[in-house]
């Protein structure tokens, strides 16, 4: 009788691990939410989304205040057409930009939201005007590789016309 009681007590504790995992998993993959919260809809086009992805997070001053629902591409633009739902408990200035961030030097990104300064507030459909694309680290590294390496050739050529020639007498 003992061994049953054990059994079935480990069975339980195998069922509470896998549970937990799961919960996990799903934290951190941002699906942790299955309920419904009151929200609006708001768009953005950018020029370049980097590794943005749905479900990521949208942030004010470090506090989430919403998700990426949505990301395609405008037709007419060429643009990233970004949809974010944000918690109608927060409503942002009709001037309001937006940016797509990194967490730490190569972490998720996510967007970042600053409040502008108009008495409007943005609503359900508006789109965010002023925005930022994605600061890809390997265009950097090209831009200052690119930069080091005129910069390396114009100082050579100077140097060059400088230098005396070899066989001339003095």
């Amino acid at each position: 009788m003992a061994k049953k009681g054990i059994e079935t007590l480990v069975g339980l504790f195998v069922l509470l691990g896998m549970a937990g995992l799961v919960f996990l998993s799903m934290k951190a993959a941002n699906l942790a939410s299955f309920g419904s919260r009151d929200s609006y809809v708001v768009s953005a086009r950018f020029d370049n989304i980097g590794g943005l992805k749905a479900r990521s997070p949208v942030r004010s001053a470090g506090v989430t205040v919403g998700r990426v629902t949505s990301i395609t591409l405008d037709p007419k633009s060429f643009q990233g057409l970004v949809s974010m739902e944000l918690d109608k408990g927060v409503e942002f200035p009709k001037d309001s930009s937006a940016k797509i961030l990194t967490s730490g030097l190569l972490g998720d990104q996510y967007i970042g939201i600053e409040p502008g300064y108009d008495d409007k507030k943005l609503a359900a459909g508006d789109v965010i005007k002023q925005t930022q694309s994605a600061v890809v680290l390997e265009n950097l590294i090209s831009q200052f590789l690119f930069s080091k390496a005129a910069d390396g050739s114009n100082s050579a050529a100077p140097a060059a016309a400088a230098a005396p020639a070899s066989g001339a007498k003095k």
